[in-house]
């Protein structure tokens, strides 16, 4: 089947193209021990722009995204968040984006595969029409849908279910980690037994929270943390002005605290760190695609003593001197993956959110007359908003 849509390919002068595109109806599989099914033609309806997008147009100009095409194309149609209508069903839906032959996405081993519509392997939203695993259209929350027209504001929230699920599963594995990683320190600290010490642990890992940048990822995992652990500090530390929308909507959701990377120095900047968490971290997550990250962590000792670095940026390389590293305790994570049941729960969390005010939409008319420069001018330009989405069929918006 012929379809209008956006795809990238191998090309130094035009990585992302807007124009004809071949879609197929392959046989997936969900997940391990399951039978492979055929997709269900659905019709996106509004899609969100990742940073994954800009970084795999980057790659396309550099050559780089052969292994990145479904089996036997040339391109891959990309465009991973968002909610489709389902004409076999008549229903609205969310994409499970991620599966695979694996027993559980956020685990694959090397003996195992998965693919991911929109990103890697499988073909995605940015398009009329599109097949997808009938297992991985999530239903929505009722109330949202009057007379077979989607309420605008709950499709806008609908772009952020895949990095929300992203964040669900950061927090697990920070818990789980930091837990794991202290609890034998606070057995004998508060003297009890295992099962309380790592339930301790577990709180202590975000006493002092550094979370460096402030996308719309760092504001989610800020968000999580706050509502799973409230007596945690969290500091964001980013470029913008302490009085801009972006930031005085992130402390609002959070209750975090600022303070903004003004400094002349990085080593200036580590000591205004620690100066304001009132001791060096406990927990520093990355989310700012910075090679400063790590050496504010590391090499100016914002990380304090067991502390747990959560590597989240794509991009960065991360290097430490061994010695303090291994006197000090540190623990290095890192992971980029979601379940279902994040996915699931990030949808019902979202639905009741106010994520609807930070997105801004871009027209389809001008997005596919030019969809380079509408990357490069306005989607990730420099003063582009928080998260920009498009409305990619207008008949399913109620407006």
């Amino acid at each position: 089947m012929i379809v209008k849509g956006t795809y990238f390919q191998n090309d130094p002068e035009k990585p992302l193209v807007y124009g004809d595109v071949e879609i197929e109806n392959v046989r997936r599989q969900r997940l391990k021990g399951e039978e492979p099914k055929d997709a269900v033609l659905c019709e996106p309806v509004m899609v969100g722009f990742c940073g994954t997008d800009n970084e795999l147009m980057n790659m396309g100009s550099k050559g780089l995204l052969g292994p990145k095409f479904p089996a036997g194309k040339n391109r891959l149609i990309n465009g991973h968040e968002g909610i489709v209508w389902v004409p076999s069903e008549k229903r609205f839906a969310i994409v499970l984006i991620r599966g695979g032959d694996s027993w559980d996405p956020t685990r694959y081993t090397e003996d195992e595969s998965y693919f991911e519509y929109g990103c890697d392997g499988a073909d995605g939203l940015f398009c009329d029409k599109q097949y997808f695993h009938p297992d991985m259209l999530l239903r929505i929350p009722d109330g949202y849908v009057k007379d077979g027209k989607l309420d605008l504001n709950f499709a806008k929230k609908m772009v952020f279910p895949d990095p929300f699920a992203c964040m669900l599963f950061q927090l697990e594995r920070m818990e789980d980690l930091g837990s794991a990683h202290n609890f034998r320190r606070t057995m004998r600290k508060y003297s009890c037994d295992e099962h309380q010490a790592r339930k301790i642990a577990k709180e202590e890992v975000f006493e002092r929270t550094v979370i460096f940048g402030l996308g719309t990822t760092g504001m989610f995992i800020g968000d999580l943390i706050r509502r799973s652990h409230k007596d945690a500090k969290i500091l964001f530390v980013a470029r913008s002005s302490a009085d801009s929308p972006k930031v005085k909507f992130a402390l609002g959701q959070t209750d975090a605290i600022y303070l903004q990377n003004n400094y002349e120095s990085e080593e200036e900047l580590g000591k205004a760190i620690i100066e304001k968490l009132g001791g060096r971290a406990t927990l520093f997550i990355g989310v700012s695609g910075s090679n400063v990250e790590h050496r504010i962590a590391f090499e100016h000792k914002v990380l304090g003593c067991n502390g747990i670095y959560n590597s989240f940026s794509l991009g960065p390389q991360i290097s430490f001197d061994t010695m303090p590293f291994g006197f000090e305790n540190h623990l290095i994570m890192a992971s980029i993956n979601f379940r279902q049941d994040h996915m699931e729960k990030a949808i019902e969390l979202l639905a009741e959110s106010n994520y609807d005010e930070i997105v801004e939409l871009i027209d389809k008319d001008e997005f596919i007359s030019d969809p380079i420069g509408a990357y490069k001018n306005k989607i990730y330009s420099k003063s582009a908003p928080m998260k920009t989405a498009v409305v990619w069929n207008k008949e399913y918006i109620d407006f």
